[in-house]
């Protein structure tokens, strides 16, 4: 029960072609990671621009507030709070 010369060349063709297959679908699947990556960082690297962008956007219109708006009288910049009702004295845990 030997194979044949035939059979034998055969199932070695079979043999080289699936190394080949699953070696070139490997090697797709490697590549398209390495697209996949490179494309992520392009995309961080460009939020990070435009995030730094708005903070310094969003830094120049509050100092040109305070620099464009003169005072006519010193003193704090927020209305005092009123003073809290006898309400917040919890009487529950009184």
């Amino acid at each position: 029960m030997t194979k044949s010369t035939f059979a034998k060349t055969k199932a070695q063709i079979k043999s080289s072609s699936y190394y080949l297959f699953w070696g070139a679908a490997t090697v797709a699947v490697v590549v398209g990671q390495i697209y996949i990556g490179n494309g992520y960082r392009r995309m961080a690297d460009t939020n990070d621009a435009i995030s730094a962008d708005i903070n310094l956007l969003v830094e120049v219109m509050m100092t040109g507030l305070k620099m464009s708006q003169p005072r006519a009288t010193p003193g704090p910049r927020y209305q005092p709070m009123p003073s809290a009702p006898d309400d917040y004295n919890m009487p529950i845990l009184q």
